[in-house]
């Protein structure tokens, strides 16, 4: 199959959780001999911070604006299987539009983002981010199929209140090929528990909960947190060290310095469930114990207790902290099995084709 996509960016994995999930699933794809070409605005912020230039798992379409691109996208949509336009497009709209007036391919929304797009909608009727305006309400029961990073009540949500034709989940994923075990990490990431991930609002108390205050409580021991945009009034434990950024190549060894690493979630995800963060997919497959939040559907991805830590409060966190290198080592162990299993990029690849062969029938 040849799949046309309109994104947000695979070029760049700075601060945002788009471009890892994007470039597992499209290494997926030319592995089962599909192909793929993927439009992504060249914008600045990105352009600063780009560390993946020529793919050679798909084409990639640097543009500068929508009318220079316009040619070149109609001429792949007129080829194209599958067109699939993106939440946080920067020209979600116009490509949304283009698409679906193109007859041939399956017209396909995959939302990486559910919770926040359904909340603007709610609110405005209208999908932005960052500028971009990337769906409207009217659009959606255009679609043929609708994709989400979310699951269970979300979809019934999409269906029922919005139109949604057909939905389906597309979890996030990881390339095993890139998030393995590193069997000698760097000393200074070496810590009794680490954190990767940009700052944001809703998910500090919970950073706060499960990490920094655990942190106080062990002075002896070691903290990490790596991501940006953190608010410099945030009260850092001395035995804490904030990082600032850490270039995705090197994520797998910061991942298997940590004895045991977090992931919170945001807000939104919390209300609705079932959307698991990418790092419990990249941590477990580097063979590292994950600590997560409680989230509903947690069960659906990783099982509690045995190929994960649960914690919702503090004396959670640090009764996390109290467990055996041995007991940890298994919770490991089963975790990476666990991911490698159901969670890589070549599952979602898969699962991919057969929900668009599904729809298409």
């Amino acid at each position: 199959m040849n799949f046309v996509i309109f994104g947000l960016t695979i070029s760049s994995a700075w601060a945002n959780g788009h471009a890892t999930p994007w470039r597992a699933v499209l290494k997926g794809l030319w592995h089962q001999g599909h192909s793929a070409t993927f439009f992504e605005r060249d914008v600045s912020y990105y352009a600063q911070h780009r560390d993946l230039v020529e793919p050679e798992f798909c084409q990639l379409e640097l543009y500068e604006d929508w009318d220079s691109v316009v040619s070149r996208a109609s001429s792949a949509l007129a080829r194209a299987d599958v067109a699939i336009v993106t939440s946080y497009c920067a020209d979600g709209l116009a490509a949304a539009r283009l698409m679906l007036d193109t007859h041939g391919p399956l017209h396909v929304f995959y939302d990486l983002d559910t919770p926040v797009t359904v909340a603007a909608l709610e609110r405005d009727g209208l999908a932005v981010k960052g500028g971009a305006e990337y769906l409207t309400a009217e659009l959606i029961p255009e679609f043929d199929l609708y994709l989400s990073f979310s699951g269970g009540p979300q979809l019934d949500c999409l269906r029922e209140r919005w139109g949604a034709t057909r939905t389906a989940p597309l979890y996030g994923s990881v390339d095993p090929e890139v998030h393995a075990p590193v069997a000698n990490p760097p000393e200074e990431w070496r810590c009794a528990m680490g954190y990767l991930g940009t700052y944001a609002a809703d998910r500090q108390p919970a950073l706060d909960r499960l990490l920094l205050e655990p942190a106080r409580r062990h002075p002896r021991d070691r903290f990490l947190v790596v991501g940006s945009l953190f608010p410099p009034d945030v009260q850092w434990p001395g035995n804490l060290e904030p990082l600032e950024h850490l270039e995705p190549a090197r994520h797998p060894a910061f991942y298997s310095a940590n004895r045991l690493t977090l992931s919170v979630s945001r807000q939104a995800m919390l209300d609705w469930g079932y959307t698991p963060s990418g790092r419990l997919f990249e941590a477990t497959s580097c063979g590292t114990s994950v600590l997560t939040d409680a989230f509903p559907g947690l069960d659906n991805f990783f099982t509690p207790g045995r190929e994960i830590v649960v914690a919702s409060t503090t004396d959670d966190a640090l009764s996390a902290l109290e467990l055996s290198d041995v007991e940890l080592g298994r919770i490991a162990a089963a975790g990476r099995e666990r991911t490698l299993t159901e969670h890589t990029g070549d599952c979602r690849a898969q699962q991919l084709v057969s929900v668009c062969e599904a729809v298409a029938c």
